[in-house]
């Protein structure tokens, strides 16, 4: 019979989306004013588009890329990188840039993917590191065959869940951020925290809010390092 972990009084987990990254200058995914708006996802972000025109596919997450390459971490991602030096923290994010690697975060699970690594199109457990080298059509791994974005297409299924949701379930302190909750089955990682875990989501639209969380209808880079100051005194490892 399995038995629940016991929550950490030392844990935090952060899942963030496409949110945090906008006062970075990234724009969102979304069909009214992101990018799927401007280029359909069945052209990019399909398993049957990567099969049919891989080049069409490439070039676009290549494009994604060049944009999150220029892009700095904002106020969010380094107070959330802060959060390391006082708790033991996992971030979970949908997103596939690594601002909060570069805000020094070095925990984080990418569970949609990551563009500074490639994968195999024919073993997605085959994973490359390419840093922040574009990636080529004709470019292969090691066994020889061709190498894809580190994307999550959208009729694919997420890496990590496991992982995600054993740390959302331990986890003392919950902080959700710049995601509306909509997209399945990553929307319902935040649902696995506990009930007595203090939870916040940090967003402008949310699809539906989970059961227990405090809903902050704020800027991340406003919101987030107010909370994490205030998790810090509340706790007394700050004075």
């Amino acid at each position: 019979m399995s038995t629940k972990k016991e929550i950490d009084l030392n844990k935090v987990v952060v899942f963030t989306g496409a949110g945090i990254s906008v006062e970075s200058g990234l724009k969102t995914y979304n069909e009214e004013t992101g990018h799927w708006h401007d280029t359909p996802v069945r052209k990019v972000a399909t398993k049957a588009a990567l099969n049919r025109n891989p080049e069409v596919v490439i070039d676009f997450w290549n494009e994604r890329k060049k944009e999150m390459i220029e892009a700095k971490p904002n106020a969010a991602h380094i107070a959330i990188a802060e959060l390391e030096k006082y708790f033991d923290v996992t971030v979970i994010t949908t997103n596939v840039d690594n601002l909060h690697e570069k805000a020094g975060s070095t925990n984080v699970i990418h569970i949609h993917g990551d563009v500074s690594y490639a994968r195999s199109q024919v073993d997605l457990t085959e994973q490359v590191y390419i840093g922040d080298n574009l990636l080529s059509p004709s470019m292969r791994c090691l066994n020889g065959e061709r190498l894809r974005p580190d994307v999550v297409m959208y009729d694919e299924f997420p890496y990590h869940l496991d992982e995600a949701s054993d740390a959302m379930r331990t986890a003392a302190r919950v902080l959700v951020i710049g995601s509306s909750l909509s997209v399945k089955p990553a929307c319902n990682i935040p649902k696995k925290a506990r009930g007595r875990a203090d939870k916040i989501i940090v967003a402008h639209n949310v699809l539906k809010k989970p059961f227990g969380y405090r809903l902050i209808r704020e800027n991340a880079s406003t919101a987030v390092p107010r909370i994490v100051e205030r998790w810090l005194k509340l706790s007394g490892k700050l004075d």
